[in-house]
């Protein structure tokens, strides 16, 4: 048995619950104008990103978030070419975005220009090249600002912001006046996929109050959920559309739009998987229905998530 590493991340959940990481080596620390990104080599989920002390993203296992995160909302589509990405600046999402031979045009606005630096020269595993696509617009700039000062549709938006944190940058990116504003700048057949926070029996109200807000400004909402190891939690994401024509369509239609439309293999999402990350547990089903908040700018969403541990760290 291998001698037990000296350095852990304790990962406070909440004041009951901790779960700590043993890390071989910290790969970068740099507090930006944003956030504080932390990127380090741990043992059992291989590279990871930290941001604002809460995990973000792990290298053994971002692929079941990612393909999660971007494939449902393609496959559905009937034959998305312009996608807009809000966030996800390790360059994953955005590599998944590209997978689509439709796609001709891809924004990724991001708020951190240092984020996407410590991505390009330290999680190459994560973007595997895809800011470097020629299909791509990189955007430095609040993702509400952008939608704001642009007239442009898209057929995909994909917010893949951190978490709504009282102490971070993304708070305003949750809210029913935001959700209205993305509506805007949907094409007739656009899909709205919002990355949604904890989905676990103990910790849902943002999943289930992003999930009530998106049903006052849309009115097709369909939320799924998997489990990502690395986070030791089931996930929630939400998916929006003024159009479902196109969404009810069978498991061999999946497949098939999967193989024309993807030249690569995916790992974790195919339609078997699609139908299982849909069908929700009942007491989560439940919780969504009585959950009636809606997130507002005068009232915005502010989670509290104690995160690691910078003391026990000496992170």
């Amino acid at each position: 048995m291998e001698k037990s590493p000296v350095n852990w991340i304790d990962d406070y959940f909440n004041s009951y619950e901790l779960h700590k990481h043993a890390f071989r080596d910290v790969v970068c620390q740099v507090q930006s104008e944003i956030q504080k990104i932390i990127i380090v080599d741990t043992y059992n989920f291989g590279r990871c990103l930290i941001l604002d002390n809460e995990f973000q993203s792990a290298e053994t296992d971002e692929f079941i978030y990612h393909e999660a995160l971007v494939h449902p909302p393609f496959i559905l589509h009937p034959g998305a070419e312009t996608v807009l990405i809000l966030g996800g600046g390790e360059g994953a999402t955005l590599r998944e975005a590209l997978r689509y031979q439709t796609v001709k045009k891809a924004v990724m606005v991001d708020i951190d220009k240092e984020m996407i630096h410590c991505s390009k020269k330290f999680l190459s595993s994560f973007h595997a090249g895809s800011f470097d696509d020629k299909r791509v617009e990189l955007v430095i700039e609040d993702g509400r600002k952008y939608l704001e000062r642009i007239q442009d549709r898209f057929d995909v938006v994909i917010v893949d912001v951190n978490d709504p944190l009282e102490s971070g940058p993304s708070y305003m990116l949750f809210t029913l006046e935001f959700y209205q504003l993305v509506a805007e700048r949907l094409k007739k057949d656009g899909i709205l996929i919002v990355q949604s926070g904890a989905a676990s029996i103990s910790e849902n109200d943002a999943f289930t109050c992003i999930c009530n807000t998106l049903s006052k400004v849309f009115p097709h909402v369909f939320p799924y959920v998997t489990y990502i190891p690395s986070y030791a939690l089931q996930w929630g994401f939400s998916m929006a559309t003024h159009n479902p024509s196109n969404l009810d369509i069978t498991g061999e239609e999946i497949d098939a739009r999967i193989n024309s439309r993807i030249a690569s293999e995916l790992r974790f999402y195919d339609s078997i998987t699609h139908h299982s990350l849909f069908n929700l547990p009942k007491y989560l089903r439940a919780d969504i229905q009585k959950q009636k908040h809606v997130i507002r700018d005068k009232d915005p969403l502010k989670e509290h998530y104690p995160g690691i541990s910078t003391e026990s760290t000496n992170l």
